[in-house]
């Protein structure tokens, strides 16, 4: 099993910033990728970020892309999600999420993952 903790949500303006983190704890003696992804009230959950286990491979959504990067410490085993130049439509909860195999072509889908933090949630506002 494991588990996965969120934190770094909150309020911010237009145009702040937030970083998120994201700590696995449990059976995290191998290698294995990490995501984020975001649902918004009435929306599906959508794909945000994604980093491979070696952090040479970071997948975004074109919604983030030049905003949002994903990084991680694996000393930690923790991922961040730093949130640059925010925006009212990215208000959601933000979910972290831990996949022991995630291909190339199949990051973007939920079920490709795993585990599943409970979530932070994130306020933007105009």
């Amino acid at each position: 099993q494991v588990q996965l903790v969120e934190s770094g949500g909150g309020l911010v303006q237009a145009g702040g910033s937030l970083r998120l983190s994201c700590a696995a704890s449990g059976r995290t003696f191998s290698r294995y990728a990490m995501g984020w992804f975001r649902q918004a009230p009435g929306k599906e959950r959508e794909f945000v970020a994604a980093i491979s286990w070696s952090g040479s491979s970071t997948y975004y959504a074109d919604s983030v892309k030049g905003r949002f990067t994903i990084s991680r410490d694996n000393a930690k085993n923790t991922v961040y999600l730093q949130m640059n130049s925010l925006k009212p439509e990215d208000t959601a909860v933000y979910y972290c999420a831990f996949a022991w195999h995630l291909e190339t072509s199949s990051f973007l889908n939920p079920s490709s993952y795993d585990y599943w933090g409970q979530g932070t949630q994130v306020t933007v506002s105009s």
